[in-house]
């Protein structure tokens, strides 16, 4: 393979992933081309996408930077990508960047679609800056303060995030719930505590929804002290989810909010843009607590197979990176 060849992955149909050769465009004069060394899975939008739940009213809300295709299959789809810049404008060759494309070896895009990489934060800790600007967001809509109990039902990569971001905040305890014990020691390390959904402990004054399932929802108001919001982050998609409003939902005058981390956030909005969000979420991987959440790697040839084990259930890793090869032309 030469320098303009490149393999993308694409979802031609239902859980139906493929890989497919192009030969790129040569770039114009603000564009560059970059080599990717690694990627992310939303195990949540990407398994949508891939299964075929994108609902009809959401194909163009729901539609990434550089998507091509449409929900209808085939589709290309994805937005967690860290690269090197092999050819650019002047000040960009050789610099490691952030894009949000989809997964793809090479690629080439405007420069003003890429977020250089901080100094101090490797390639492979960059692959989390997508979800890390989720949390961000969350938390302007979630708005914490000083000492409060949080809860947040889910250890996800989203939702870990989340707690990671509401440990710093002086006096605040932090809870994290969850049905999967193992999550226990990295929650520790990012400052939290940790609870199965039977053991945790309710009233709190914030609480975060990150699970993706109705159970969670519920687990999530139930937890929540009088006149609490619960903040709910989960996409279902397709997928109905029943949850419980009667009991004391109504006494305790509970709040079920939405966040999304397409519109910036209400409290936000007139001073922030998308490009100054997600410059701040990468100045924030500073911390190499962050690097426990990274559980799961696999080789960028290897994603169709990959993204199949996950739609059939495997558990156990957090975050999913794409490793891409190291030599350039070994695609």
């Amino acid at each position: 393979m030469n320098e303009r060849d490149a393999i993308g992955y694409w979802v031609d149909g239902p859980r139906q992933g493929a890989l497919r050769h192009e030969v790129l465009p040569a770039p114009g004069a603000q564009e560059a081309v970059v080599r990717a060394l690694h990627g992310a899975i939303s195990r949540g939008t990407e398994l949508l996408v891939y299964r075929g739940q994108v609902p009809p009213s959401e194909h163009q809300r729901m539609r990434a930077p550089f998507q091509r295709g449409e929900f209808s299959f085939p589709v290309q789809y994805g937005y967690a990508t860290v690269g090197l810049v092999e050819q650019g404008p002047d000040g960009w060759a050789g610099r490691t960047v952030f894009c949000l494309h989809p997964h793809q070896s090479r690629f080439v895009v405007p420069v003003d679609a890429l977020f250089p990489v901080p100094v101090g934060v490797p390639a492979a800790r960059a692959v989390l800056v997508a979800n890390l600007e989720t949390a961000v967001n969350a938390s302007w809509d979630l708005a914490p303060r000083v000492g409060e109990r949080i809860s947040i039902v889910g250890a996800g990569t989203v939702g870990l995030l989340c707690a990671w971001l509401c440990a710093r905040i002086p006096g605040c305890q932090v809870q994290v719930v969850d049905v999967n014990p193992t999550r226990e020691p990295v929650v520790r390390a990012l400052g939290a505590s940790f609870v199965l959904p039977g053991a945790a402990v309710g009233d709190a004054d914030r609480v975060i929804h990150a699970s993706g399932t109705g159970e969670g929802l519920d687990t999530a108001l139930s937890l929540a002290a009088f006149e609490a919001t619960v903040l709910e982050l989960s996409w279902y998609g397709e997928r109905p989810v029943t949850v419980s409003l009667g009991a004391a939902f109504h006494a305790r005058r509970l709040t079920i909010a939405s966040s999304q981390v397409g519109s910036i956030a209400t409290s936000q909005r007139a001073r922030w843009d998308h490009r100054r969000r997600m410059t701040l979420a990468l100045s924030l991987l500073d911390d190499p607590a962050l690097d426990r959440l990274v559980t799961g790697s696999h080789p960028f040839d290897r994603l169709p197979e990959r993204m199949r084990a996950l739609d059939q259930g495997e558990p156990g890793c957090i975050c999913e990176r794409i490793d891409y090869p190291t030599t350039p032309g070994l695609e």
